[in-house]
């Protein structure tokens, strides 16, 4: 996996002074690396029965479709408040400064339904956190977690302990 890193542009003191940003758009843009990343994700579940694979708003979103496509499952967003048409449950979570909440159509998993949480990067985990929340208060089970980039030394995978983690990249 390695050869994925590579294609990673690492962007120093973005979005602040201090933090080095892993830019995936380059990894996207290149046809043999975002294949070999998709299906670095999907490939850790396949032949598990999984029904939902829910992608976290925004980069979530690129590679959930797709690892439910592989899957042969339905795709699921998960979005920032006021943006679902529909009745939503909803999930809290700290950030650095204040808190912020996620939501997704009630309707969108169904009770005893297997589902995986796809995002493209686990930093603190409080966000996925939110998210396996959000599949519980459904009374749907969370089958797994995965994300394209973990940053370790952030020990998001700590707050996760007791899900499924596969990570395809480890800064």
């Amino acid at each position: 996996m390695e050869d994925l890193k590579r294609l990673i542009r690492e962007v120093p003191d973005f979005p602040k002074p201090g933090i080095l940003f892993y830019d995936i758009t380059t990894l996207l843009k290149d046809p043999v690396g975002l294949h070999r990343a998709v299906d670095a994700l999907a490939n850790h579940y396949v032949g598990r029965k999984i029904d939902r694979v829910i992608g976290i708003e925004a980069r979530g979103f690129i590679f959930a479709p797709m690892v439910a496509y592989r899957l042969n499952a339905g795709f699921v967003p998960v979005r920032k408040p006021k943006k679902l048409p529909a009745e939503v449950a909803r999930a809290s979570y700290h950030l650095e400064y204040g808190t912020d909440s996620l939501e997704m159509h009630r309707d969108a998993i169904g009770e005893g339904h297997s589902v995986l949480i796809i995002d493209d990067l686990l930093a603190t985990g409080g966000t996925a956190s939110a998210v396996a929340r959000l599949v519980e208060q459904v009374n749907a089970r969370v089958a797994g977690l995965g994300f394209l980039i973990e940053l370790e030394f952030l020990k998001g995978r700590e707050k996760l302990a007791q899900y499924d983690i596969h990570t395809v990249l480890r800064y």
